[in-house]
C-alpha cells in the first residue's frame, strides 16, 4: 500500500509541476520584446489561415447542439429502406441438417433468423436426387437513397443481387416495389428504380478531399431499424479491404454501421453525401467502410444511362512471393515475384494458359513485386489489350501473352477469388 502510495504522491508531483512550468511559460510570453511578440502573433495567425483553407469541415462549419439533427431531418425524406426476397434451392450457407425431412409439421410453419437474415423455408425444390433439399425464401434487409426527383436510388450491389422481389419504403411511411436498373459488382453499386415524381434527393458531395478527423454521419436501417442516425469520424482515407473488396479504397470510419446499413449515406456536415456504407469489421467494434462517392457517383450514372462499363480483368487471385514462400518453392531467397494463387474458370487468364502456381515477375518488362502493382499496371489498360507476362512456372521461364478481358457481372459462387488481391 505504501508503494502505491508512494507511486501517486509522485504523480501528484509531475502534476503540479506541470503546472507550475506552464504557468511560468506563459508569464515569460507576456515579457517577451515586442519584435518576438509580433512574430509569434504572425505564426499564429498564419496557422489558422492554413486551417481555415484546408477544406477541413471543422473549420467551415460550425457545430452546434442542433447541427446533427438538423442534418439528419433534412436528408430523412431521401433515404430508403429496402426489403429484398431471393429464393434459394437448396440449404443456405452454414444452415447444415436440412437435407432431412422438416421437423414440426413440415416447411411453411415456422421461420429461421441466421446471420441477421430472415430465412423462410419451402417444399420441395432441392432438384434431382435431393427430394428433401428445401427452397429458402431468404428475406434480406439494406438501404438506399434517391439520387434523382424520378425515382432513381443508389445502393449496393451485394443488397439487391439476386432478388426476386423489391420493396422499397420512403421515410412518409409509402411502400413500393423496387426494380434493379443495374448492378456493377466490381465496385458493389447497383441502381434501383421506384414510380415516383418530384421525390427529395440527397446533395451529392466530394470524396476527393476528405482528410482524417472530419465529422461523418451514417443513415440507415441497421437491422431492420429504419432511418437510424449515428455520428463519427472520418478515421482513414484510401483504405484497401481485399476481404470487402479489393477492387476500391474504402472510406474508414468509426460513425456505427450494423448489417442493414449497407447501401446507405455517409454524409458530411453539409448534409452531403461522401461515401455509400458498405461493410464492417466483424470481429471489432466500430470500423466501417464506405465507397467514396465519386466512384458511386460515376457508376450509378452510367447504369441509370444504360452503359456499358468496361473494366479490365484477368481472373487470378494472387500473394506476394517471400523469401520464405521462395525457399519452400525450392527458389533462390532472392526471388521476387507475385505468386498466382487461383485462376478461374472462363477467365482471360486461365485461356492464355495461365497456372496456378505460377509466378509473374515481369510485365511488359516492367517488374511486378507485389498484387498491387499488377492490378494498377492491368487497370491503366483498356479491354482487348494484349499483356507479355513473364514468368516462373516450376522454376523455368515462361513467356505467356493475356488478352486482357471484360470484367463479369457475376462470377460463379464457387469460383469467387480467395481473400487476396485479385484482378
Amino acid at each position: 500500500m505504501q508503494a502505491i502510495r508512494r507511486i501517486l504522491v509522485s504523480g501528484a508531483a509531475l502534476l503540479v509541476a506541470g503546472g507550475a512550468y506552464g504557468l511560468g511559460q506563459a508569464t515569460a510570453d507576456l515579457r517577451m520584446p515586442a519584435d518576438a511578440a509580433q512574430a509569434r502573433n504572425a505564426d499564429s495567425t498564419q496557422t489558422g489561415q492554413r486551417l481555415a483553407s484546408a477544406g477541413s469541415q471543422a473549420a467551415l462549419v460550425s457545430l452546434g447542439p442542433e447541427t446533427i439533427a438538423d442534418i439528419a431531418q433534412a436528408a430523412a425524406p431521401a433515404v430508403v429502406h429496402i426489403e429484398v426476397d431471393e429464393t434459394v434451392a437448396g440449404p443456405v450457407a452454414g444452415f447444415p441438417g436440412f437435407e432431412m425431412p422438416f421437423p414440426f409439421g413440415g416447411p411453411g410453419t415456422f421461420e429461421f433468423f441466421f446471420n441477421g437474415q430472415r430465412v423462410t423455408p419451402a417444399p420441395g425444390g432441392g432438384g434431382k436426387g435431393r427430394p428433401n433439399m428445401p427452397r429458402f425464401e431468404k428475406h434480406n434487409t439494406g438501404s438506399g437513397f434517391i439520387v434523382r426527383p424520378d425515382g432513381y436510388i443508389l445502393t449496393n450491389a451485394h443488397v439487391v443481387r439476386g432478388a426476386t422481389k423489391i420493396k422499397v419504403k420512403l421515410n412518409d411511411g409509402r411502400t413500393m416495389p423496387g426494380k434493379v436498373v443495374g448492378v456493377d459488382s466490381f465496385s458493389d453499386i447497383a441502381v434501383v428504380k421506384i414510380d415516383g415524381k418530384d421525390l427529395p434527393t440527397l446533395k451529392m458531395g466530394s470524396s476527393s478531399s476528405l482528410r482524417p478527423g472530419e465529422f461523418a454521419i451514417a443513415i440507415g436501417s441497421p437491422l431492420g431499424f429504419d432511418h437510424t442516425v449515428t455520428m463519427g469520424i472520418i478515421s482513414a482515407v484510401g483504405r484497401t479491404v481485399t476481404d470487402v473488396n479489393g477492387n476500391i479504397n474504402f472510406i474508414q470510419t468509426d460513425a456505427a454501421i450494423n448489417p442493414g446499413n449497407s447501401g446507405g449515406p455517409l454524409l458530411n456536415l453539409e448534409g452531403e453525401v461522401i461515401g455509400v456504407n458498405t461493410a464492417i469489421q466483424a470481429n471489432a467494434q466500430n470500423i466501417g467502410f464506405s465507397i467514396p462517392i465519386d466512384i458511386a457517383r460515376t457508376v450509378s450514372e452510367d447504369l441509370i444511362a444504360n452503359k456499358k462499363i468496361l473494366r479490365p480483368w484477368l481472373g487470378i487471385a494472387m500473394g506476394e512471393l517471400d523469401e520464405t514462400m521462395a525457399k519452400s518453392l525450392g527458389l533462390p531467397p532472392e526471388t521476387r515475384g507475385v505468386v498466382i494463387s487461383q485462376v478461374i474458370d472462363g477467365s482471360p487468364a486461365q485461356a492464355a494458359g495461365l497456372q496456378r502456381g505460377d509466378i509473374i515477375q515481369k510485365i511488359d518488362g516492367k517488374d511486378m513485386a507485389t498484387g498491387k502493382a499488377v492490378q494498377e499496371y492491368v487497370r491503366a489498360h483498356k479491354v482487348s489489350d494484349t499483356l507479355h507476362f513473364f514468368l516462373l512456372r516450376d522454376g523455368a521461364p515462361k513467356a505467356v501473352a493475356v488478352n486482357i478481358g471484360q470484367y463479369p457481372n457475376k462470377i460463379a459462387s464457387d469460383q469467387e477469388p480467395e481473400k487476396q488481391e485479385n484482378e
